[in-house]
């Protein structure tokens, strides 16, 4: 649901035909990071006057001018946050292949995204390195809701192991698993090793995602997109699909 403190006409398409999306602490007084400041410049190379668009990562956005301070030129529009919330976890990943798929999923629309230390996960982060890890995924995670246009900046959670993750909306992925609904909006994908025996069990929900054997960062991938699919009503759960003829 989209309302805004004046008019405009058709918020939602400037919003992304806007030549740059910026977060910022005050959409009246807006001032952009000198890390912003020279993506618009140097990279993008937007000339004074281009038509931008700017945020406050909670749902409030509005039109602006390009300037060294952007000036607001258009009324407040308010996004309601999207329900339920979507949040996708993942065991830690070699490389940069944790960057990537903190990008993907926030460029798909996933609201809470968790690091997991899974029991069979490769790569391990000490308290030092965790914190450095953890800034650099939520400035990842930044940076594409501004390239996908977002208006709700995801959380990024600090690394946790998956039994912290509770709750009867939380399901693991794992092969042989029930179809993905909305009745588990929370979905938390293993290593490439798998879940152990101990963080399968209990009464943990199990969700699958077909017959494929995925890697662990295509997994997370696939999960986010049925999982926004699912809310957005592209796709019908399982249930719900018209009986054959």
């Amino acid at each position: 649901m989209t309302g805004s403190a004046g008019s405009s006409a058709e918020p939602d398409a400037a919003l992304r035909r806007s030549a740059a999306h910026l977060f910022v602490g005050d959409l009246d007084v807006p001032r952009v990071t000198d890390d912003d400041r020279h993506h618009v410049d140097r990279v993008l190379r937007l000339r004074a006057g281009a038509a931008i668009t700017l945020g406050d990562g909670a749902g409030r956005w509005r039109e602006a001018l390009w300037a060294p301070e952007p000036e607001p030129c258009g009324p407040v529009h308010v996004h309601s946050a999207p329900a339920p919330p979507l949040t996708v976890g993942f065991a830690l990943l070699k490389g940069e292949r944790n960057e990537w798929v903190v990008q993907k999923l926030t460029e798909l629309g996933i609201d809470v995204i968790l690091p997991l230390a899974a029991e069979r996960s490769v790569v391990r982060w000490n308290d030092s390195r965790a914190a450095r890890h953890h800034e650099r995924l939520q400035r990842v995670a930044r940076e594409a809701a501004m390239q996908s246009r977002r208006v709700h900046l995801p959380f990024v959670g600090s690394v946790q192991p998956p039994g912290a993750v509770t709750g009867s909306v939380v399901a693991l992925a794992e092969p042989g698993g029930r179809p993905l609904t909305m009745q588990r909006p929370c979905v938390l994908v293993g290593p490439e090793g798998g879940w152990s025996a101990a963080e399968l069990a209990g009464d943990r929900a199990i969700v699958g995602l077909g017959p494929s054997v995925l890697r662990a960062e295509t997994a997370a991938v696939a999960v986010a997109t049925l999982l926004t699919a699912l809310r957005a009503g592209t796709v019908r759960p399982v249930d719900d699909r018209p009986a054959p003829h």
